[in-house]
């Protein structure tokens, strides 16, 4: 079975930066995406990043420019740089894995982490 377990959130200021981690336990399927998803107040939860087995990144466009997504598969970690914080990028961030294998996607979560930015 999967776990993941997010660390690194806290409370800053507007301009400052955070790295989020996302410890892996368990194997991943070698075909699998992982993402950052965020979750504020009152509204849905919504993509942030993703990166894929392959390495290749996407990013919405609320996180480009300002965040970057990469992992290190010796470390069994993916991690989330979120630099120039806003207020808006306040919420909970979950990690997330989904692998797709010939029988269908598995998909499995963290149990989020929350980022507070405020002055």
């Amino acid at each position: 079975q999967v776990q993941l377990v997010e660390s690194g959130g806290g409370m800053v200021q507007p301009g400052g930066s955070l790295r989020l981690s996302c410890a892996v336990s368990g194997s991943i399927f070698s075909i699998h995406v992982m993402g950052w998803y965020r979750q504020a107040p009152g509204k849905s939860r919504e993509l942030v990043a993703n990166i894929g087995s392959s390495g290749v990144t996407h990013y919405e466009d609320s996180a480009k420019g300002r965040f970057t997504i990469s992992r290190d598969n010796a470390k069994a970690t993916m991690y989330l740089q979120m630099n120039s914080l806003k207020p808006e990028d306040t919420a909970v961030y979950y990690c997330d894995v989904r692998e797709f294998r010939t029988e269908g996607v598995r998909e499995f979560w963290g149990q989020g982490t929350q980022v507070t930015v405020s002055s």
